[in-house]
């Protein structure tokens, strides 16, 4: 159960616009975390500016961006995030096998060198404490201009936002990004946890 009670939808008329974009992204739900956001209409405000600029159209693939979150969001040990980010990362085209197979990134014949790096610098920039080290850089650099790589670290800091807001205020997960946790990553080890 959630620590803060989200506002209903039906009260936030004036956010309409954006819950229909995040709608349409996220591939048929609104997450519950912009309700309780809107406790403070100027943080849901900010906080979808940054999430529509950072998950938005940019230089670096959807599909790697969602990859890239739902790895951080694993070595964070946020199951809400984990449960959105694989339903995004599929939304966005990325194969199941990729999704299913996400945390065998450095040995699975699915994943380039490019993705390898990438998922390295998800995986360790999100542990407590940071693991990044010049390294992750340079192996980056062989893939992704300065842009690009600035476009990735964005969505690892969006993310250890995120996840700790849901963490932290046991946001209730919904039945879309559930459900194909449920269906794909029960392998992994996935439970819903104290998103109920």
């Amino acid at each position: 159960m959630p620590h803060v009670k989200p506002i209903p939808r039906e009260d936030l008329p004036q956010y309409e616009p954006f819950f229909s974009v995040a709608e349409q992204m996220m591939g048929g739900f609104v997450p519950n975390s912009l309700f309780t956001l809107a406790h403070r209409p100027e943080i849901l405000e900010a906080f979808m500016r940054l999430a529509g600029t950072v998950n938005g159209p940019g230089t670096v693939d959807r599909g790697l961006k969602q990859l890239v979150a739902y790895v951080a969001s694993n070595a964070a040990g946020c199951r809400y995030c984990q449960a959105h980010t694989s339903t995004h990362a599929s939304h966005a085209g990325v194969e199941a096998e990729k999704i299913e197979h996400a945390f065998e990134y450095e040995t699975h014949p699915v994943f380039s060198d490019a993705e390898r790096a990438t998922l390295r610098l998800a995986r360790d920039s999100a542990l407590q404490p940071n693991l990044v080290e010049p390294g992750h850089f340079e192996d980056l650099r062989q893939h992704f201009d300065e842009a690009q790589i600035v476009e990735l670290v964005s969505v690892c800091a969006l993310f250890g936002f995120l996840n700790r807001w849901n963490d932290t205020m046991s946001t209730e997960l919904e039945s879309v990004p559930r459900a194909f946790a449920e269906q794909h990553l029960g392998d992994s080890g996935w439970k819903v946890g104290k998103h109920r």
